[in-house]
């Protein structure tokens, strides 16, 4: 038997570990699918027995109906063709369905796979890599790995049943009997251009299908830190599966399409065989024509030339497919340098204190420290102010507070617990952070305002744009909430954007909030407006504000400064230049 171990032998490669690791994967998300693996083999084998027959009925024509002069048998033999025939051209489109269906059910399970360990990536892993490579590997690679772990072993399986079985006779035939080529190619073409449209209808399905999941993965790839901030990662698995689901479907229909396109010619082409064995055995039996045992031996030839091109190309297909494989396996062994351990409960009650004690932190490949031994305690519910030069690590505070990077020393407390204990969806879903770079996504206004709480009733919604100052562009959408924003909501202004990020983070309503440059792209009496809403409703909640505006600042109860990886506390305000 061909196994993974002896697959992985025939591939040169200068990474054996490393490929037999993807082999290995790989074989995880085949070996799930044995009982359908080992359905299809056999109706390929069932398949294959049909076809071997087609010649041997051929061979029993010519010996018993024709050599015996035996009409009746001729008739029965002939049906006994069209059946097989018909029989094959069925069995062969119902494999092709659950061949299909099998392919697409471990190409999805293997980009699933693939992309819910991409989401456990830090933001610096993404921001040293091509998007371009990633989609590629995505999509054009796991499709190549799919290709070979399911087409290329049943072809190969084909092939070789189809070579072990075929016997190859040679025919002549008078051209009486070629003229019937004529009346079959004006109905095989007749039927075929009325298909046309039908398949090229499904084929821009199919490619639309394939155009909504790229736009996925370029729409969520960016915006990784985004969702695990939010908590939403089972979410946008689920919206791959589903588009992954509606993919499938449309490209069924288009397989059943051309199946039928193609199906019809076969059909017609079986059936001018059989008039041309009836009409050239009436010859025969009438000693008008003479017919040997080669029309058996030029079919089985014929049959014997496809599989051997098949079986050569196979080798070429392992190693197409191992270069594929070890690209993937780069994205699926890239380590996760947060791991989500946790399993302390949330304090109760929550009332939103951060310590930081003696943390240091450096970028890896970076020689600057950004965080040099930080000691630093917000009190519950407190409004903070956090200023300082661009790159002084203010965001890379937010990033460890959130843990999307791990400090090098010290540690990080909520209400005195270290946040390291706690898992990574409970401590996201309490601390909410509305920074300069806002993420939108394909929706709803509404859908977009309840990204982070799916849950949220439409009377929150409202109240949180009415709270955020967006009552305004709600009442401009032609359909108020339900208004799709389109790709990233690149028809919406800088400061609608960053309204939609308030309104996104009032219905969140965490214990920590954290506006980053936040309100940098609206006006001062907008953000004067904003801000006050912020403070009405989190009154008791702790804020942290970053900002370069010292009107931004104002009414904090502490400002601090960072800079040289340390904080220092002011008693006022600095004033900064915008």
């Amino acid at each position: 038997m061909l196994t993974f171990d002896r697959l992985a032998g025939l591939v040169h490669s200068d990474r054996p570990e490393a490929l037999r690791r993807g082999f290995g994967w790989l074989y995880g998300f085949v070996r799930p699918q044995r009982r359908a693996i080992g359905g299809l083999m056999g109706l390929s084998l069932l398949a294959s027995a049909l076809v071997l027959l087609q010649p041997w009925l051929t061979k029993m024509l010519i010996d018993d109906g024709l050599l015996a002069r035996d009409y009746p048998m001729l008739v029965v033999v002939a049906v006994g063709m069209i059946g097989v025939g018909i029989a094959g051209t069925a069995l062969a489109g119902y494999n092709r369905q659950r061949h299909t269906r099998l392919s697409g059910t471990i190409l999805f399970a293997l980009r699933s796979d693939l992309y819910a360990h991409l989401q456990t990536l830090s933001p610096a892993y993404f921001g040293g890599q091509r998007m371009g490579d990633l989609l590629a590997r995505i999509d054009g690679d796991v499709a190549e790995i799919q290709r070979f772990a399911v087409d290329s072993l049943f072809a190969a399986l084909s092939s070789v049943i189809g070579l072990v079985g075929a016997i190859a006779l040679m025919v002549s035939l008078s051209w009486q009997l070629s003229l019937l080529v004529l009346l079959l190619i004006p109905l095989e073409t007749a039927w075929l251009r009325w298909m046309r449209r039908k398949v090229e209808g499904r084929v821009r399905t199919v490619r639309e299908r394939s155009a909504d999941l790229s736009s996925f993965f370029v729409e969520t790839l960016p915006a990784m830190k985004f969702i695990q901030a939010s908590g939403q990662e089972a979410r946008e698995r689920a919206r791959l599966d589903a588009l992954g689901s509606r993919y499938l479907d449309d490209l069924l229909h288009l397989q059943r399409t051309e199946f039928f396109s193609q199906a019809i010619p076969g059909t017609l082409t079986s059936l001018t065989r059989a008039v041309a064995f009836l009409i050239g055995g009436w010859w025969v039996i009438g000693g008008q024509w003479q017919l040997g045992a080669l029309i058996a031996f030029s079919t089985y030839l014929g049959m014997a030339t496809g599989p051997v091109n098949s079986l050569l190309g196979l080798y070429v297909a392992i190693q197409r497919m191992s270069v594929s494989l070890q690209r993937v396996s780069e994205l699926r062994e890239a380590p996760a340098e947060v791991v989500d351990a946790g399993t302390a409960p949330l304090p109760r009650p929550l009332r939103g204190e951060i310590t930081f004690h003696d943390v240091a932190f450096r970028h890896a490949g970076r020689a600057e420290t950004v965080l040099d031994g930080l000691d630093l305690r917000l009190p519950a519910g407190s409004k903070v102010a956090l200023s300082g030069a661009s790159g002084v690590g203010k965001s890379t505070l937010i990033d460890l507070l959130l843990r999307h990077f791990e400090p090098q020393r010290g540690e990080i407390r909520l209400d005195g617990v270290d946040i390291r204990t706690l898992p990574l969806g409970d401590l996201r879903r309490v601390v909410a952070v509305v920074s300069q770079d806002i993420v939108l996504f394909r929706g709803t206004l509404a859908d977009n305002i309840r990204y982070a709480m799916p849950g949220a009733s439409d009377a929150a919604v409202r109240e949180a744009c009415t709270r955020a100052r967006l009552d305004d562009l709600v009442a401009a959408l032609p359909a108020g909430l339900d208004t799709p924003l389109g790709e990233r909501g690149q028809q919406l202004s800088g400061g609608q954007r960053q309204r939609i990020a308030i309104a996104r983070a009032l219905l969140q309503s965490p214990c920590i909030l954290v506006l980053d440059e936040a309100t940098s792209a609206v006006d001062e009496a907008t953000e004067a407006q904003v801000i006050a809403a912020v403070d009405a409703l989190f009154a008791d909640r702790t804020r942290l504000l970053i900002s370069h505006r010292p009107a931004t600042l104002a009414g904090c109860e502490r400002f601090l400064s960072l800079a040289g990886g340390r904080v220092t506390v002011r008693s006022a305000a600095p004033q900064v230049a915008a």
